[in-house]
């Protein structure tokens, strides 16, 4: 930059130093969003496959751009919801995700993730690069909920430990279970079971999921139940206890975060920053688990998770299962999060089992890559996925 004094320098010497950058951005045109489409794809599974939990069902978001590139994402909405999101999207700049979570995308996140995907196509960068993160991988935890009585009554506590025991084998560090049964403290006594049969260096995670338990005709703890619960789960070495109270009431997970040893987290149910706001400045749960779709998408879980960081409080996202968590990965990798959820799982199958029909839809034929009990950062650009069209067309219901 030549020399100038400070008046020249206001007056024009910077605006010429800055003149080649300006031109270039004049020159940089936007990519438009050509069209929008969603529909379900089923893949081929036998009867047996189907009924023992695998995962053959997928709703595909499609977004076609001026620039010959087209993103993807496994985890879509219904077909009611096609109409608004082409409204809100057609004809506008891809790059613009934050104008399009102004203007109401956040209530459809595995649109958003698609979105991510075509803009790292583009950049020819992972999408949680694009959002500064940097780790080479996450841990992994599987969450099995078995086949039958949802609150998980009718599962004996060994096969719960038989099943710790394998997912530990396989080289995993964690598994979550239901804290669903009738009778409180049953969860807590099938955890004491558990850690007898994994050890102590193995993470045990339950999640009453009160807004759920709720749904199934149960009745949501009243503080007590939870504190007495905690206090239980707490004594065989728990790792967490997720939403044990409504969503609603910041208050409580706040008190006994206060008053047990084991974290307390939740946050699930939220879509956009504000009630994960309320959870900070209430102190409500110990860890925050925005979740990846629901919650608004990945720079939406970005969001909480910088606003987090302030009260140190870590993010740890609600997880999903096979195609659709390409982009809470990206997401929780971006975010630096210990832990990414995959879910669920339905016992005795195991991750690779339970997602292998997927790959009839994958050029490559893989998902992710598991190594040494760590899902390993994709390094193909956009959500990691190498997406055949032929087969989407195949499949497309």
């Amino acid at each position: 930059m030549p020399d100038c004094t400070r008046r020249e320098l206001l007056a024009g010497c910077l605006g010429a130093a800055l003149a080649p950058l300006r031109a270039l951005a004049a020159a940089a045109k936007p990519v438009r969003i050509r069209a929008v489409d969603m529909f379900d794809i089923r893949l081929p599974v036998s009867k047996v496959e189907a009924e023992a939990g695998v995962q053959f069902h997928y709703p595909v978001v499609r977004i076609s751009t001026d620039a010959g590139v087209t993103g993807y994402s496994f985890a879509g909405h219904g077909p009611r919801s096609l109409a608004p999101v082409r409204e809100l999207l057609v004809g506008k700049d891809l790059f613009a995700v934050e104008r399009h979570l102004r203007d109401g995308l956040g209530r459809w996140g595995g649109v958003e993730h698609a979105l991510w995907d075509a803009i790292g196509k583009i950049a020819n960068q992972p999408v949680y690069k694009l959002l500064g993160g940097s780790k080479s991988s996450v841990k992994p935890y599987l969450t099995c909920v078995w086949k039958g009585n949802p609150d998980q009554s009718h599962v004996p506590y060994k096969a719960q430990a038989e099943m710790a025991v394998r997912i530990r084998k396989a080289g995993f560090k964690g598994m979550k279970i239901r804290a669903w049964r009738p009778n409180p403290t049953d969860d807590a006594d099938a955890c004491g079971e558990i850690r007898a049969a994994v050890g102590p260096d193995f993470a045990i995670m339950f999640d009453r999921t009160a807004h759920a338990v709720e749904t199934a005709g149960q009745k949501v703890w009243d503080y007590d139940t939870g504190l007495k619960v905690a206090r239980a789960l707490e004594k065989h070495g728990a790792y967490w206890l997720e939403e044990p109270y409504a969503r609603d009431d910041y208050g409580s997970p706040a008190r006994l975060a206060a008053e047990v040893g084991i974290p307390i987290t939740g946050g699930e149910g939220y879509l956009g920053i504000q009630p994960f706001r309320e959870c900070l400045l209430n102190r409500t749960y110990d860890i925050l688990q925005p979740e990846g779709r629901g919650s608004g998408g990945i720079l939406t879980c970005r969001k909480v998770a910088i606003m987090a960081e302030a009260f140190h409080v870590p993010c740890i996202l609600h997880g999903s299962m096979g195609l659709m968590v390409a982009g809470w990965i990206q997401a929780s990798l971006a975010i630096g999060a210990e832990w990414q959820e995959l879910a669920l799982i339905t016992p005795p199958l195991m991750p690779e089992e339970q997602w292998a029909p997927g790959l009839h839809v994958l050029r490559n034929g893989q998902v992710f890559t598991i190594r040494d009990g760590e899902l390993l950062a994709p390094e193909s650009p956009g959500l990691g996925l190498d997406v055949d069209e032929e087969k989407l067309g195949k499949y497309r219901v």
